[in-house]
Order: C-alpha cells, then structure tokens, then sequence
C-alpha cells in the first residue's frame, strides 16, 4: 500500500490479548510476521511487520489507567475502517443509532483512532491516518485480506453503515454466494456482511478478519499445532478455502487461500 486508505476501508486490524509476548510468538510462528512489545509511551503496543511492513497491532489488554481488567475482556481482533475525521463519524454514528466505546484519541503523530459499535452490537474502530495509514501489505499470503460482517439486522447494519460512510451496500453475485452482501467503496468490495442465521446460535455480532494464506488446511494444522482451534475446518466456497480458527487465548480469525493461487510450502 502506498498512500491512505479511501474512507470506509478497512485499514489496519489490531488484537487485544490478556498474554501480549505469547500472542506475538503465536502469529510470528503462524505467519512469519516479527513483532515486540512496544515501549511504555505506547502502552506497549507491538506493531507486528512482515516483508518490513506493518501488517497488525497487538495488544495486552488493560484498563486506561494501566491496570489489569476484572474481569478480562475475551481476546478479539478488532477491525478498523479509514476515516477523514473521527469526530465527524462519531458524531454521525451516534445519530444513525451506534454507541462509543473509546471515545476519539490522538495517538501522537500517527493518527486519530475511536471505538464504536454499531445499532446490532458489532464492534469496529475507526482511524483517522496522520503519519500511519495503516496495514503497509494487504492481500498478500499472511497478511489481512478481507474483513466481513456478522449481523442480527443485515438492513440496519447496511444503513447505518453507508449513512456514517461512504460505503455501498450491494448483493453478491458471485454463484454461490446468494444472501451475502459486498461492502464497496468508489464500487470496489472491501469487505463483506452477512446475517448471523448462518452462524452457531449465540454467536454475537461480529466484525471477522481473514488473512490469506498459501494453503488454508495447512494452516488450520499448523494453528492446531501451536495449541489453538478449530472453529471451522477448512471447506471450499466459491472464491477459495477457508477455515475459521482461534488462537491459544481464544482470538477468533479465518484464514482463505483465494481460488486460481498456486500452492506454496506449509507455513510452519
């Protein structure tokens, strides 16, 4: 990536962990990413690179004045859209019927960032990029490559969505893939949503980050290996084979090797 995300774009995914060292050893080993701990002014927040570029955050998860939560809040990976001024939107998703949960925060020179759920209970963040746009490789093996929508309201999610954004809601029409829904900005799909029916019944709203992979099963073996799970083993759908897997501390993420790429070497 070169340059900033359009508004509406996913642009960067973080995670927040009660164990911040084992999640970086976890994801360096899964994906080859390279990540420390960061330094106190931080929070010590590690931005993880891979091929020298910034692909994810990773966080250990605290309260603001740098206590430990009780009870823990469970380990997520949050998905951030691109915004022109956060402000702006949290004014606006406030008005369209969403709530703040972070309200809006510099982040020294790197940018501006909140935390919003949507009228359905999904959780997202936005940033507002100064010196850091975001995620420096997407679409590429081992980095994030699409982020989708659970929702209980698919209507109310796609207007509120594209009243806070300038996102456009637009049925697939992939074969295969009727009922999902495409989320495009300047008419290209950056990310997806579909209706919770589909999905094990308690499952809350969601926002799901997929990374791509060279093969998905050796991936899913590979998570296995390093003590985390399988929510969903990998399975062939119209544009790859994906699984849906956890990490040891229960961070849940898919990963697709997309259909047409060749295979590559198992990952671990």
């Amino acid at each position: 990536m070169n340059g900033s995300y359009r508004p509406g774009t996913p642009c960067w995914i973080d995670l927040m962990v009660p164990d911040q060292q084992a999640a970086i050893d976890f994801y360096a080993g899964l994906f080859g990413w390279s990540g420390e701990i960061g330094p106190p002014e931080t929070g010590g927040y590690s931005v993880c690179h891979y091929k020298e570029q910034p692909v994810a955050g990773i966080m250990k998860a605290m309260n603001p004045d740098g206590s430990t939560p009780d009870p823990m809040p469970p380990a997520v990976w949050t998905t951030y859209l691109a915004v022109h001024d956060v402000h702006e939107v949290v004014r606006a998703a406030a008005a369209a019927g969403g709530s703040t949960i972070m309200d809006p925060t510099e982040v020294m020179d790197l940018g501006r960032m909140a935390v919003l759920a949507d009228p359905t209970g999904a959780v997202y963040g936005i940033w507002q990029a100064g010196a850091f746009p975001g995620a420096g490789i997407v679409n590429e093996d081992n980095t994030l490559t699409w982020n989708e929508l659970a929702t209980s309201d698919p209507q109310r999610a796609a207007a509120y969505y594209s009243t806070i954004l300038p996102i456009t809601p637009a049925a697939s029409e992939m074969p295969g893939a009727e009922g999902y829904t495409e989320l495009k900005v300047n008419d290209r799909a950056v990310g997806g949503m579909m209706s919770l029916d589909q999905h094990p019944k308690g499952t809350p709203p969601h926002w799901l980050t997929y990374f791509r992979v060279a093969d998905a099963d050796a991936t899913q073996a590979a998570c296995e290996r390093a003590g985390g799970s399988v929510m969903a083993p990998a399975f062939d759908m119209p544009v790859g084979r994906m699984a849906v897997l956890a990490d040891p501390q229960g961070a849940v993420f898919a990963v697709i090797k997309p259909s047409g790429a060749p295979e590559q070497p198992d990952p671990m």
